[in-house]
């Protein structure tokens, strides 16, 4: 039993590491090479748009309700301490260094990661990878490389603009519904964030999270099996697996930041 154990183990192990190679090569692949910056910025102004202004909708009312959220369960608990005017700092921190870049991701796995997975995978199937190939096309270089920056450029972008969004919801909340002063509220906000400390380290994590979940899904969908049961798994693997590794990197990163 020990014995099958440690077979399957190394088994597991092997597939991961033949994963993990395959995934490296693609990236590698799509980003060394000879630039083409006439052939590729219209290409990457193409997917800024179908990655980035199509998920501004819902980064942006999610952005706000989690900020309306956020500054009412911190009036209730900073009122019991006769702390009000501090719901400034605590709504600002908390999007800055946890909230914005983890949930933006999120969203943008499920949003645009998956709609890339189901691009990609798409025009595998269809055999549009392989013609661009006999035209001595590279596919990586032409379909992988332009949605590769557009989701590293586009993403913190929107992190930015949900941060921003959530401190607005939240004095809505704090200040138009319970009252907290309007100076109060953005004076203690303005003392207590730092610009190379907070927003520098929230920009860091927001880049290694667009990285990540852009990369785990252009991948699965030039890795997926071409058919649309493969497709449809591959789409699945994408959330899931952008969503864990969002999480966890949002912990080490986290505790190499502020853990000190």
């Amino acid at each position: 039993m020990i014995v099958n154990m440690v077979q399957a183990l190394g088994a597991r192990t092997m597939a991961v590491s033949r994963t993990m190679g395959r995934a490296t090569f693609v990236l590698l692949g799509a980003l060394v090479g000879k630039p083409q910056p006439k052939k590729m910025f219209p290409l990457l102004i193409t997917q800024l748009y179908s990655v980035g202004v199509r998920s501004l909708a819902i980064i942006m009312v999610s952005g706000l309700f989690i900020g309306m959220v956020l500054s009412l369960q911190g009036y209730l608990v900073l009122a019991d301490f006769g702390a009000e005017s501090s719901l400034g700092q605590m709504v600002a921190l908390s999007l800055l260094r946890e909230l914005g870049p983890v949930v933006t991701a999120l969203l943008f796995a499920g949003r645009a990661g998956s709609a890339l997975t189901a691009e990609i995978g798409l025009m595998k199937t269809t055999e549009q990878l392989s013609s661009l190939e006999m035209m001595a096309v590279d596919p990586l270089r032409r379909v992988i490389a332009p949605r590769f920056w557009a989701g590293v450029i586009s993403m913190p972008l929107l992190a930015m603009i949900f941060m921003m969004i959530g401190i607005w919801g939240g004095q809505l909340v704090g200040v138009d519904w319970k009252g907290i002063d309007y100076g109060s509220y953005w004076s203690v906000m303005q003392s207590s964030v730092e610009l190379g400390y907070d927003i520098g380290q929230s920009f860091i994590k927001c880049v290694v999270f667009a990285i990540t979940v852009t990369w785990i899904a252009l991948f699965n969908g030039y890795d997926a099996i071409p058919t649309s049961e493969g497709i449809s798994r591959a789409t699945t693997r994408t959330v899931v697996h952008s969503s864990l590794a969002v999480l966890g990197l949002d912990f080490i990163l986290t505790a190499l930041m502020f853990g000190s």
